[in-house]
């Protein structure tokens, strides 16, 4: 079977990746979306709900789904970065030069990534990404950010590898344009 991924096409497919076990579950992908005291007053029902309702509003899906032959294996959540308020606050996302230019509606944001745990280390985060910038693309951006971790400086990531792995960013042709702080990397690829 080969491993694919392309917009999320529905609620059912983001739940066989989200709802699974792990901190994905608490999440839905809305820790980005909302300020940190709306995103710690809503239920683990609120946030799907949430998330549910991004995917069926007829817009741009609000992620990328990985698929290996009918089953749903990886998420990756890729928005216009206005999308995201957390980024701007965020010491890890951003910094005083990549805050500049948050507002530009052409600039997209690959802010996490869930792969089902029997199918890590089998290539699909790369898959996701490659995904999420033609996704992006398609959408009209001219710019997709990430914001990954350097395992070189942070060996021990654990859950913060849910941004996503520096080597994979660069191995997509993303360029380091931040080090907001040890560890972590803004990347960006032009369009």
């Amino acid at each position: 079977m080969e491993l694919i991924a392309a917009p999320c096409g529905g609620a059912g497919e983001a739940e066989a990746v989200l709802g699974t076990p792990g901190d994905q579950r608490h999440c839905w992908c809305q820790f980005d979306r909302w300020s940190m005291p709306a995103y710690r007053g809503m239920s683990d029902d609120e946030k799907r709900g949430h998330l549910f309702a991004q995917v069926a509003s007829g817009g741009a899906s609000p992620g990328v789904i990985a698929m290996l032959g009918d089953e749903p294996v990886g998420w990756a959540s890729v928005a216009p970065r206005a999308t995201f308020p957390r980024i701007g606050s965020s010491t890890s996302m951003s910094t005083v030069d990549t805050r500049a230019d948050l507002d530009d509606a052409g600039i997209w944001s690959v802010t996490c990534f869930v792969v089902r745990t029997r199918y890590r280390r089998h290539g699909v985060s790369a898959v996701l990404l490659d995904a999420a910038v033609d996704h992006a693309r398609a959408s009209g951006a001219h710019t997709v950010e990430g914001y990954p971790v350097d395992a070189a400086e942070r060996p021990r990531a654990g859950s913060g590898t849910y941004r996503g792995r520096l080597s994979t960013f660069l191995a997509a042709g993303f360029t380091v344009v931040a080090r907001p702080r040890a560890g972590w990397a803004v990347v960006r690829v032009t369009l």
